[in-house]
């Protein structure tokens, strides 16, 4: 088995498979104060819901945004799966043709590769997470470029602790853009707001890349459901296409 772990602002998520199926997955929040043994232990705690046992871990590969979790993720592999884990950029390159002057987020990177491995190019990768990035794939697989912005959650909160009165929300389509509640407004600006703003990046995007109506749109991260069932633009929601794309920079590396 493979144990796949990607570590985001928020979570970090595992991913377990066999071969390449995914037979279980699991969230721990990131927290760069938590010791080896406390994400360890936790760790271990879930293979043993999904009746599986950490002895049974072949490899251990992680890509990871959040460097000052490292140190104690890396030594809980080590400690309770017995395996020194495989870093992207660290100890794999994950095989994206970039011209840039600056390296690529990993899990950026492992979401463009693993995206054109399951639906082909060119493409839109967009990831909505703490932050939101859409990234550009050219017809042969090269990385054209991309984009970075707030997250919907990032924002309604900000909203919410930079103002004394106005409340913290769900994250949710509201009935109609004219609300007659606090909550309303902001759902109303915030969700509605964001998802139109989304559009107007990847219509720009498309149209920077230059190939037509001829270019697939694959969306993950936590808020991709939401964006994806009130919007035009993506075509695909993939909620495990980073763990995908660990999986295959793993069994291209073993090759």
């Amino acid at each position: 088995m493979l144990l796949a772990v990607d570590v985001g602002n928020t979570n970090m998520v595992f991913g377990i498979f066999k071969g390449k199926d995914l037979i279980g997955s699991f969230r721990l929040m990131t927290d760069t104060n938590k010791t080896s043994d406390e994400i360890g232990l936790a760790a271990c705690q879930y293979f043993r819901r999904f009746n599986l046992h950490p002895e049974e871990v072949e490899d251990v590969i992680i890509a990871s945004v959040v460097p000052q979790i490292m140190y104690s993720l890396t030594n809980a592999a080590t400690k309770y799966f017995d395996k020194d884990p495989i870093v992207i950029d660290d100890d794999v390159d994950p095989g994206l043709p970039y011209e840039g002057d600056e390296r690529l987020g990993a899990d950026r990177a492992v979401a463009c590769v693993a995206a054109m491995e399951k639906y082909g190019k060119p493409l839109v990768v967009l990831d909505f997470g703490t932050a939101t990035t859409i990234d550009a794939l050219s017809h042969d697989g090269r990385y054209m470029g991309g984009s970075i912005s707030t997250g919907m959650r990032v924002s309604a909160d900000a909203l919410s602790n930079k103002t004394a009165m106005l409340p913290r929300v769900e994250l949710a389509m509201p009935d109609k853009v004219l609300g007659l509640t606090a909550a309303g407004q902001i759902q109303a600006g915030t969700v509605v707001g964001y998802i139109g703003s989304m559009d107007y990046l990847v219509r720009l995007t498309k149209k920077e890349m230059g190939y037509g109506d001829h270019i697939k749109v694959i969306a993950t991260g936590g808020l991709a459901r939401i964006v994806a069932d009130h919007s035009d633009f993506i075509d695909v929601v993939d909620s495990q296409l980073i763990l995908d794309g660990l999986r295959i920079i793993y069994e291209r590396d073993k090759q």
